[in-house]
C-alpha cells in the first residue's frame, strides 16, 4: 500500500517535530509507525549519520516501513509490539540508547478506514479488531465463549460504559440466537441495549473501544512501553506520546507525574526505582491539536500531546 499524504497526514506534526527537537545524528524510534508520516518527517532532519527505528505490529504497516527502509539506510524495521523496545534496541548492532522517541497510541486512521480490520462500527465488516492479525483472539472468538460478566467487566474497565451490564446481558441473549462476527451486528446488538444516546457520540463508540484495548492488551503494553523507553532514552533524550482517550492519557500522566516528583513507582513494572535516578522533567504542559488541524482531520480533536526529557 502506498503513503497516501492527504489522507493519512499525521497527527500533531508540528507539535511533536518541535518537541524532540531531532538533532542529526541522532538515534530516534518511532514506536507506532502506522503508514510513516511522523517516520518521514523525522528522517528529514537526521543526517547521514543518523538512525531510526520503527516499530509497528499490524502487518500492512510492517509492510510500508520495509518499503521505505529499502530505500533508506537510516531506517531499521521491528515487526513486534512497542512493549518490546529494550529488547528490539538489543537486537541492533551499535545502538544502545535513544535521543527521541514516539508513542502515537490507539487505532490507526487506516485502520479505522479499512472495514475489512474490525475496528469501526461505521462499515459492516469482519469483528477481528485484532492490531495483528496473526496471533491471539479475535473480537468475535472472544465474544463467542465470553461470560455475560466477563465481558461486562471489559466494557466497564476499558470503555467506561456505564450501561455495559445491559450490553453484555443483550450480547448473551443475542449470540444464542446467531454468532456476531460481524461490527455491523455487534454495533445493532449495543445500540438496542442502551436506552439513552448521547447526542455526539455513537452508542456503540465505547463498547468498540474497551473491546479493541482489551483485544490487544493495549493498557499492558503502553504501561511496559514507557518504563522501558525512560530507560532508554540518552542524557537529554525526549519522549513525546500522543493519547487519544482518557485511559491512556491517564496512565501517562501519572507516570510521568511519577518520575517528575521522584515518587515510587506502581508495582509490576518491570524496572526498579533504584534505576529511574536521575528523573525526567516536563516539558511544558500538555498539548492538544490546534483548530486548524482539527477543522481538517476531526479525529486530531481528541489528541493530547505530552513530552519529557530524561535529565543527567
Amino acid at each position: 500500500m502506498g503513503f497516501d499524504e492527504e489522507r493519512h497526514t499525521p497527527v500533531m506534526l508540528d507539535e511533536v517535530l518541535s518537541a524532540l527537537t531531532v538533532s542529526t545524528n541522532a538515534v530516534c524510534a518511532d514506536l507506532t509507525f502506522g503508514r510513516g508520516g511522523h517516520s518521514r518527517a523525522i528522517l528529514s532532519r537526521l543526517g547521514p549519520e543518523g538512525r531510526l527505528i520503527v516499530v509497528d505490529r499490524d502487518p500492512e504497516a510492517i509492510a510500508e516501513a520495509k518499503s521505505l527502509a529499502a530505500t533508506d539506510s537510516r531506517v531499521r524495521v521491528a515487526d513486534a509490539p512497542f512493549s518490546r523496545i529494550k529488547e528490539i534496541i538489543a537486537g541492533i548492532e551499535g545502538v544502545d540508547h535513544l535521543d527521541a522517541a514516539l508513542l502515537d497510541l490507539g487505532v490507526s486512521s487506516p485502520q479505522l478506514d479499512d472495514a475489512h480490520r474490525g475496528f469501526s462500527f461505521r462499515a459492516d465488516g469482519p469483528l477481528d479488531m485484532r492490531m495483528d492479525p496473526r496471533s491471539g483472539r479475535s473480537a468475535a472468538e472472544w465474544l463467542a465463549t465470553a461470560s455475560a460478566e466477563d465481558i461486562a467487566h471489559v466494557l466497564w474497565t476499558f470503555g467506561e460504559e456505564r450501561y455495559s451490564r445491559r450490553i453484555a446481558r443483550a450480547i448473551v441473549t443475542a449470540r444464542q440466537q446467531q454468532a456476531i462476527t460481524t461490527t455491523m451486528q455487534l454495533s445493532d446488538v449495543v445500540r438496542k441495549a442502551i436506552p439513552r444516546w448521547e447526542k455526539t457520540k455513537d452508542p456503540a463508540t465505547r463498547s468498540f473501544q474497551a473491546i479493541r484495548i482489551f483485544i490487544n492488551r493495549e493498557l499492558e503494553e503502553i504501561e511496559t512501553a514507557l518504563s522501558d523507553l525512560i530507560s532508554l532514552l540518552a542524557p537529554g533524550g525526549r519522549l513525546a506520546v500522543i493519547s487519544f482517550h482518557s485511559l491512556e492519557d491517564r496512565i501517562v500522566k501519572r507516570f510521568f507525574r511519577r518520575l517528575v516528583h521522584g515518587e515510587a513507582l506502581p508495582p509490576g513494572l518491570p524496572v526498579s526505582v533504584a534505576e529511574w535516578n536521575p528523573v525526567v522533567r516536563n516539558l511544558g504542559r500538555a498539548q492538544r491539536a490546534s483548530e486548524a488541524e482539527c477543522s481538517k482531520n476531526p479525529r486530531a480533536r481528541s489528541a493530547v500531546l505530552r513530552v519529557v526529557e530524561r535529565l543527567p
